[in-house]
């Protein structure tokens, strides 16, 4: 988007596009608060619209995956092998991220996945509001996968909330390892990073020990996985970690409405029982669920969850 980071006009849907001007110098003072003003702005609608998405996948209890890489990193080719793995066992939904023509869209059509493809002219990311253009076409069944495939950029895909349930950045050994020091956002920003083209590495430059500590310097958190889409080398660990922690997520958001219901219930119709068996639950919980948590530390909910996950 032009007034946040400057990419040129912005196609939001393939049937109308946005025109920005790039006429401004840097050292014109007066205008970096008309700026500033309309990134606030354009970011605290795309987090409104990003939350109705969250709404959305909640409801449906869909797990959504927003993949986030560089050109060439090899994110459709990671998607397609992921897809086949995981296709007979699970419902999977995939939306499209490109600047033009819908190639990638066509190789994941081919696997016979349901794909819906998103063209951003010369915009360098998704934002929400496309994501909900496309899931209203995909209309996804409850309890699905849905892999969202950003433009490939390192920086804006970052700062824009997509309403997913996980940040995935895809870095690949081609890029050298020292790619998440010199693009620590998107690091900091993700929940899993995926080091791809493992089976490159004796041939470069660059080594995986060294590019999996860089992405824990800029962020300890991440949970990082080690793969070669294209030999299929370490993808069981990935494909198993996306079974089991869509699992979680869908099971927690069932186990949390049922007790919703319980309580209102319990409340309604005055059952001790259950009150004292809800009560208990809340005071000594297995788990804990943050409703509009985020992953973005600088809102409300992502402190309330950085503060959660500090005290662990």
């Amino acid at each position: 988007m032009c007034g946040t980071c400057g990419c040129g006009e912005h196609h939001h849907h393939h049937d109308h596009m946005h025109e920005h001007s790039h006429g401004h110098e840097h050292h014109h003072h007066p205008d970096e608060g008309i700026v500033i003003n309309l990134e606030q702005d354009i970011l605290q609608r795309n987090n409104l619209l990003a939350e109705r998405n969250r709404g959305y996948f909640e409801a449906k209890n869909l797990f959504c995956l927003n993949l986030m890489s560089s050109p060439g990193s090899g994110k459709t080719t990671l998607l397609e092998e992921t897809i086949r793995r995981l296709k007979a066992k699970r419902s999977i939904y995939v939306i499209e991220g490109d600047q033009q023509t819908s190639n990638d869209a066509d190789r994941i059509a081919a696997l016979e996945i349901p794909v819906f493809q998103v063209n951003t002219g010369t915009g360098c990311h998704l934002e929400a509001d496309m994501v909900n253009h496309a899931v209203k076409h995909l209309n996804p069944k409850e309890g699905a996968i849905l892999f969202i495939e950003n433009v490939g950029n390192l920086v804006c895909p970052a700062m824009f909330d997509l309403g997913e349930s996980k940040k995935v950045v895809i870095v690949s050994t081609t890029e050298g390892d020292d790619k998440p020091l010199k693009y620590p956002h998107i690091f900091q920003e993700a929940d899993i990073c995926v080091i791809n083209k493992i089976d490159l590495a004796p041939y470069l430059n660059t080594k995986v020990e060294v590019l999996r500590e860089n992405a824990l310097k800029v962020n300890h958190r991440l949970q990082i996985f080690e793969v070669s889409a294209t030999k299929g080398d370490e993808m069981d660990a990935w494909c198993d970690w996306l079974q089991t922690e869509s699992a979680s997520v869908i099971n927690t958001r069932r186990l949390m409405n049922k007790w919703r219901k319980n309580y209102i219930c319990s409340h309604s119709l005055n059952l001790t029982n259950q009150n004292v068996m809800i009560n208990r639950e809340l005071i000594n919980p297995q788990s804990i669920v943050v409703v509009g948590g985020s992953n973005n530390v600088h809102k409300p909910g992502g402190r309330i969850v950085r503060n959660l996950l500090d005290e662990i």
